[in-house]
């Protein structure tokens, strides 16, 4: 899993940090966007396993803290649960300019009610998942239990919550109110998977009954039975993270699978909106070009000239281990080491001018097996003679034409 800390800002152009975490070695088919639950953060080990998980499966996921909470600027005190919900909205917008616009939102405890207001803001949005969300935003008002009166009288008090002190001031409070998430599910019509302990004390089970009476189908429902709230079992919140990603892949779009064809031995296909990373059939298989980071690309496969040494080495193991089976040498292994770079070259018709530069390929080989000098000095002589090697050597050509 590769993971790159990113920011936006909402807004109040304040600055929001998260984290985009990607699948190894390959492009995500999917963008996902995730909410924490209420005063937490993106640094959640529920949040952190679930993501995990989604990403093992091919889909990239960006986790970020709300305003005012974790990395993120702000003051929490003067946030509201219209807030949270702009927020997802701006981490959209930003996977939208910067990746691909997400397909698949998820949201955790009052963050669940947060992606259902929000996923009717994001056209891009084709699933929604909640976990142990509460039916209506004020539920959490319980939270505050006495503190209640006195942000009524006062406009502002403290609150403990889960061992920290928030503000809580009364716009909040009156912003949770004016809220109706089972009004705003019956008009989602976006794929809805509704996941809830039965066991959880903080949001009780009820509220995953009165959401999935209220949304239509595409709906489903899947028990965390044992569960806490806070998916504090790692095993609870990998098992979320990939229900969650089996159920989506039957509603996000499909990855371009769709294989190359070609009467040549290769062919590569590079649409405009995919960089550098570009798909190839090699004989009779499937796999990924790229360039590095540093040059404007992902990663997600060896870079041209990698594929050229690559050729190289396997031609060269090949030759060698061919041979040595030949003459009944014993030889157990044999690794070939390749790299390619443009050095300075030491025969040339333009010597004269010292930028003079030549492709150069610098191979070492490693031998394993019963052999003396002699042997030794011939498998190095027989490199030299590999198909790949003599054509690298060789002048060849390159002839291009249109294919209609």
């Amino acid at each position: 899993m590769h993971t790159e800390k990113i920011s936006f800002e909402n807004t109040e152009g304040e600055l929001l940090v998260g984290r985009l975490e990607f699948p190894i070695g390959k492009a995500p088919h999917n963008y996902v966007l995730f909410a924490h639950c209420f005063t937490c953060t993106k640094n959640l080990s529920a949040v952190k396993n679930i993501s995990r998980a989604l990403t093992a499966e091919g889909f990239a996921v960006l986790r970020f803290d709300f305003t005012g909470l974790g990395e993120s600027e702000g003051d929490f005190a003067d946030t509201n649960f219209s807030g949270n919900v702009e927020d997802l909205v701006a981490a959209a917008n930003y996977l939208k300019k910067h990746h691909s616009a997400p397909s698949l939102i998820i949201g955790h405890s009052l963050g669940g009610a947060a992606v259902i207001f929000a996923a009717s803001q994001i056209p891009s949005v084709q699933a929604v998942a909640t976990i142990g969300a509460p039916s209506n935003p004020k539920h959490v008002k319980h939270l505050f239990k006495s503190s209640l009166e006195e942000i009524t009288a006062k406009g502002i008090a403290r609150v403990d919550l889960g061992g920290r002190e928030f503000t809580i001031k009364k716009q909040f409070i009156e912003d949770l109110e004016s809220k109706s998430l089972q009004e705003t599910v019956k008009e989602l019509r976006k794929s809805l998977l509704i996941l809830h302990s039965p066991q959880d004390n903080t949001v009780s089970i009820k509220n995953a009954e009165e959401i999935y009476k209220a949304a239509h189908h595409p709906k489903s429902f899947v028990s965390l039975d044992g569960a806490d709230h806070l998916l504090l079992s790692k095993v609870d919140s990998t098992y979320v993270g990939k229900v969650v990603s089996g159920w989506a892949q039957r509603y996000v779009p499909k990855e371009n699978n769709t294989p190359l064809e070609s009467k040549h031995d290769v062919v590569a296909g590079l649409d405009a909106d995919a960089g550098f990373t570009t798909r190839m059939k090699v004989g009779n298989h499937q796999m990924i070009a790229d360039e590095p980071k540093s040059f404007g690309g992902m990663d997600y496969g060896p870079s041209p000239y990698e594929l050229v040494s690559a050729g190289l080495s396997a031609c060269t193991a090949m030759t060698i281990q061919m041979y040595a089976k030949q003459k009944g040498w014993q030889v157990n292994s044999v690794r070939v080491h390749t790299s390619y770079s443009r050095s300075h070259a030491k025969d040339c018709e333009n010597c004269e001018k010292h930028n003079a530069k030549i492709d150069t390929f610098h191979r070492e080989i490693r031998f394993e097996g019963q052999l003396d000098q002699n042997q030794i000095d011939r498998l190095l002589q027989i490199a030299d003679k590999c198909p790949v090697h003599k054509t690298l050597h060789n002048k060849a050509q390159v002839i291009t034409k249109l294919l209609t």
